[in-house]
C-alpha cells in the first residue's frame, strides 16, 4: 500500500514531468529575431523560419485549393513532424478567426481579424485558450501597404517594390506597450521578413504570437 510520502513523490514526478513539456514545447523560449523567408520556387505559399542563430524553427506550408485556410507547421523543410495546425473557424469573411492546435489536436488560442476595420489599416488580435483577448497587432502604416499595392500591380516595377515599400506591424499588450514588431525586408517580390522583441513575453505566449504572425503574413502577403 502506498504511504503518504509515497503518493507525493509520485504527484512529484507527474508535475515535474508536465513543467518539463511545458518547457520545452516547440516555438517557446525563442531566440530573436526570428525571420520569414519565403519559397519562390513552389507553387505552394510557404516559407521557412529562422532564429537569431540561423536554426531552422518551423517550415510552414498552406494547403493550395482550399475553401477555407488550412495550415500546416512543421519542424523543418522534411514535413516530417507536425508541430501546429492553423485552421479558419468558418467560411473566410472579412472577420475570420484562424484557430491554433498543437501536435496532439489541442487548441490554445487564437488569431481574429478586425473586420471593416483592417480593410484600410491591417488589425487583428489574439485570443488565448480562455477566449480572452490577449494582444493586439496593427499595421504601423497604412500609406505604405497602399503604395506597395499600387505599383506591385505595374508589370516590372512590381519585381522593385519589395524594395522601397515595407510595411511593419506591431504587437501590443493591454497596456498598449509594443511588445513585438514584424517588418518586411527589402528584397525581390517582398519574400522577407523579421521580428523583433521588444520586451520580455511569458514562455507561453512565444507560440500563439508566432503563430498569430505567421498566420497574419500568410494573409497581408496574399493581399499584396
Amino acid at each position: 500500500m502506498l504511504t503518504v510520502l509515497g503518493i507525493n513523490a509520485i504527484l512529484y514526478v507527474y508535475f515535474s514531468f508536465l513543467a518539463f513539456i511545458q518547457i520545452t514545447k516547440p516555438m517557446q523560449n525563442l531566440q530573436f529575431p526570428i525571420k520569414f523567408r519565403f519559397k519562390i520556387s513552389t507553387l505552394a505559399n510557404d516559407f521557412i523560419a529562422n532564429d537569431a542563430n540561423g536554426n531552422v524553427i518551423a517550415y510552414v506550408r498552406q494547403k493550395m485549393f482550399k475553401l477555407k485556410e488550412d495550415i500546416s507547421v512543421y519542424s523543418d523543410e522534411s514535413k516530417s513532424k507536425v508541430m501546429y495546425k492553423i485552421k479558419a473557424d468558418k467560411w473566410l469573411d472579412f472577420s475570420a478567426a484562424y484557430s491554433f492546435y498543437d501536435e496532439h489536436s489541442n487548441t490554445f488560442g487564437k488569431i481574429v481579424r478586425k473586420g471593416w476595420r483592417s480593410i484600410w489599416k491591417t488589425e487583428y488580435e489574439f485570443i488565448d485558450q480562455f477566449e480572452k483577448v490577449q494582444y493586439s497587432v496593427r499595421e504601423e502604416n497604412a500609406w505604405v501597404k497602399v503604395m506597395d499595392s499600387l505599383f506591385g500591380q505595374i508589370p516590372l516595377l512590381c519585381m522593385f517594390t519589395g524594395y522601397f515599400f515595407n510595411p511593419s506591424y506591431v504587437v501590443t499588450n493591454r497596456k498598449e506597450e509594443i511588445i513585438v514588431r514584424l517588418k518586411k525586408l527589402p528584397s525581390f517580390f517582398g519574400r522577407e521578413f523579421e521580428i523583433d522583441k521588444l520586451k520580455t513575453i511569458d514562455n507561453d505566449d512565444d507560440d500563439r504570437i508566432m503563430l498569430g504572425l505567421m498566420m497574419m503574413i500568410l494573409l497581408e502577403r496574399r493581399k499584396g
